[in-house]
């Protein structure tokens, strides 16, 4: 089945209290992808997210970031009072995230709610709790003791709590009972909203692409409680971190410094952190994307403390063992690989034998840093795969041409046939948009699944990039204006899924009856 959907980050969505949330603006973004005829909405990780604000950099692989709770919802409950909400400044750039001032003031009231919540002794926040207490206590607490201890990474905890010795844990969770409340009461909050969210989604025959990163944060509640699934030292210090080796894009790598998985360790107890995880992806998603599909073949071992990404070295990962142990546990589900980068022989076969699509980036196919970059030309796909303009890592279509090598934007053009505004209107041809004469090409392709960036729909430039990888301080903050019309937009975005045939089947049968 020909399909297309439309890669947007719930931060990215317009709002009044400065970040994207689960109100009343994804219900609305939801509505203009159904009115386009789009398949899926592709979000990033959902996970609360830690120092440099990357939601590949999550506290925990199974919380949700509170930053996404709706107020306005909470409001309508009884929860919060609108004075409560409009008592604070939630920034003035409704374009940019400020997640300075979201830290020091979303919590704060985000406490009301809780407070009201716990008071009520509601029975189904009581459920929750019970029901997923195999991570919730642990993060709770993880949490409450970072906020005792002023943000500072689990690391530099008191000894007795680094290593998690019994007493200690006791001693702390008695202590900080009320604080683990108000971190379970988020997440009841995120879990209700979420799960209302997707239904409605479901039923406008919308699906949601999630996103699960392949490694997690040193500091992060998966770290501290698991320390015997990583690769650390008796100290709990890690020995090796993730990255991936120098290339045409960055001489000297990247270091992501992400502690690296005990793969003898997890397939003895059968691989089940990875699978309790996966099974929680797929209650919140449809479809879900493993990030850096490659690591599970080999993976990029970094020395700990290295400044660069250098003097690292490929180890082999599970491979078959991994996906095998997937199936046989959840059943073969829908998976797409981000199978870009560096690639191998190997990680193509393990790609076929886990049958998943991989990715296609147009902008890599002209782009001569890529060494690999024909493959990525929509004559060279085939259909089992998911076709990209850029990810969120790349520049948008706009951003591409203006900023790539003169040469690499010149054959783009040629190939695309993107016809500059003075040529057409001196040879009679009509032109539009070079950003959507690229989406156009993946979506004639024949790949079966087409994503773009919303960016790219509205013609940005890189003023609107979500990531630059390995840099600091500008990531992760764009969001769509609240002036945009997303019913302006939409016929157009439809009358294009009518043409390359990539029309919800849902929506095919209704127009033909």
């Amino acid at each position: 089945m020909r399909s297309a959907g439309v890669l947007l980050p719930i931060f990215s969505l317009p709002s009044p209290y400065g970040i994207g949330t689960l109100g009343k603006a994804a219900y609305e973004f939801v509505d203009f992808l159904h009115d386009a005829k789009q398949t899926y909405w592709q979000v990033l990780p959902l996970g609360p997210t830690s120092y440099g604000d990357s939601p590949y950099q999550a506290f925990s692989t199974f919380a949700a970031n509170p930053y996404f709770i709706d107020l306005d919802r909470l409001v309508e409950e009884g929860l919060l009072t609108y004075d409560e909400v409009h008592a604070h400044n939630w920034g003035s750039d409704p374009s940019k995230i400020d997640y300075g001032l979201l830290y020091n003031t979303r919590f704060e009231v985000l406490s009301h709610a809780a407070d009201r919540l716990i008071a009520q002794d509601d029975e189904a926040f009581h459920a929750f709790c019970t029901a997923q207490r195999a991570w919730l206590d642990d993060y709770s607490l993880f949490m409450s003791l970072k906020n005792k201890f002023g943000g500072k990474s689990w690391q530099k905890w008191p000894e007795e709590l680094r290593l998690r010795k019994p007493q200690a844990l006791a001693q702390a969770t008695e202590e900080l009972a009320p604080q683990m409340m108000f971190w379970k009461a988020l997440q009841y909050f995120f879990d209700c909203q979420w799960s209302a969210l997707k239904v409605y989604a479901n039923a406008k025959d919308v699906k949601i692409i999630g996103d699960v990163p392949i490694y997690v944060a040193e500091d992060s509640v998966d770290v501290w409680s698991h320390p015997e699934l990583f690769q650390l030292d008796a100290n709990n210090r890690p020995t090796e971190v993730a990255g991936c080796p120098p290339d045409g894009f960055s001489a000297t790598g990247q270091l992501w410094g992400n502690p690296l998985f005990n793969w003898d360790a997890m397939k003895y107890n059968g691989y089940a952190w990875w699978m309790e995880r996966i099974r929680a992806q797929f209650k919140h998603f449809d479809v879900l994307r493993i990030d850096h599909f490659r690591g599970f073949d080999s993976y990029y071992a970094i020395p700990f403390g290295a400044t660069t990404a250098i003097n690292g070295r490929w180890r082999k990962g599970p491979g078959k063992d991994f996906f095998d142990t997937l199936n046989k546990t959840l059943g073969h589900k829908p998976i797409i690989a981000e199978d870009l980068g560096f690639l191998t022989q190997s990680v193509f076969d393990l790609l076929a034998y886990c049958q998943y699509p991989g990715m296609k980036v147009l902008e890599f196919g002209f782009d001569s840093r890529d060494e690999g970059g024909r493959t990525y030309q929509p004559h060279r796909y085939t259909p089992h795969c998911v076709a990209y303009v850029g990810t969120h890592d790349n520049s948008t279509a706009k951003g591409w041409l203006e900023s790539v090598n003169p040469a690499d934007a010149a054959y783009a053009r040629d190939y695309l046939h993107i016809v500059p505004q003075e040529a057409a209107n001196t040879n009679g041809y009509e032109t539009e948009l070079a950003s959507w004469t690229m989406m156009r090409a993946i979506w004639q392709s024949c790949a079966d699944t087409a994503i773009v960036q919303m960016q790219d729909i509205l013609n940005l430039g890189d003023e609107a990039r979500i990531n630059v990888p390995s840099t600091l301080g500008s990531n992760w903050c764009w969001r769509m204006q609240p002036q945009v019309d997303l019913h302006a937009v939409a016929p157009r975005l439809a009358q294009a899924m009518q043409l390359y045939e990539r029309v919800p089947q849902t929506q095919e049968r209704c127009n033909c009856a």
